[in-house]
This record gives structure tokens, C-alpha cells and sequence, in this order.
């Protein structure tokens, strides 16, 4: 039988207060979405002011994440160095803002942001993941 870590509610928790901190250092408004290692959404806080859809977008950036082991502006590098045969591939939001949560080499869950500009969605869910200590 396999053993390995796995998030706690305590542990998203965790994750998307170090998000929203970063978040209100810098004036944004966002959702964060927090996943386990099947894509099941954990948590999901959306700020005040933050855009609706966004509550729709965070949870599928961290999906991505989860399910193809990698950030999820990896697979938008990939459409933009023009492999758009990506674009075929099921349940996939192929933007900046989600970051796989790993520990002990196992992929555990995943954070997604939406709300800002891309790049600052994945400032914050590298904010978010510096809660865990992972190193």
C-alpha cells in the first residue's frame, strides 16, 4: 500500500492566507483556489471586489496544475512557442496562476490564483505556497 503526505483544510488555509497577504501588500483583489492531488477543490476565498469569474478561473488554473504535474503558464509557454495542438487537451487552463503544491516528490494538490494580470496571479500563488516551507 502507498503512503504519502496530503493536504489538511489546515493546510489550504495556510496557503491561500500567505496569497491573500501578498495580495493586500500590493493592492490587488483575487480568488484563490486550493486543490487536492485528484483537482477537488479544498478552499476557495474570493476577496472583496475581486472579479466573479474569477472564482470559476482559480480553481481550474490549480486543476491544471495538479493533474499535469506542472505550473500552468508551462503549458501556455508550450501554445506560445506554437504547439497548438495543446489547445485539444481536456481540462486545461493553459494560464499563468497555478502552481502544483509538492512534498517529498509527491504531488499533493495545487494553488490557483485569478484576478490580476497573469504574472501577478503567479506572484501570489508562489506567496501562497511559501506557507508551506517547502524550501
Amino acid at each position: 500500500m502507498f503512503q504519502k503526505p496530503c493536504l489538511s483544510l489546515t493546510d489550504a488555509k495556510a496557503v491561500a492566507a500567505a496569497a491573500v497577504a501578498e495580495v493586500v501588500r500590493n493592492g490587488w483583489t483575487v480568488v484563490v483556489a486550493v486543490v487536492d492531488d485528484g483537482g477537488h477543490l479544498l478552499y476557495l476565498e474570493r476577496m472583496d471586489g475581486a472579479p466573479k469569474i474569477s472564482a470559476v478561473i482559480a480553481p481550474e488554473k490549480a486543476k491544471t496544475a495538479i493533474l499535469f504535474k506542472r505550473p500552468s503558464v508551462a503549458l501556455e509557454n508550450v501554445v506560445a512557442g506554437g504547439r497548438i495542438a495543446i489547445l485539444s487537451l481536456p481540462g486545461a487552463t493553459m494560464v499563468e496562476g497555478g502552481l502544483p503544491i509538492v512534498v517529498e516528490g509527491e504531488f499533493i494538490g495545487a494553488v490557483g490564483v485569478s484576478g490580476m494580470q497573469l504574472a501577478q496571479d503567479g506572484i501570489v500563488a508562489a506567496a501562497g505556497l511559501s506557507a508551506l516551507n517547502l524550501g
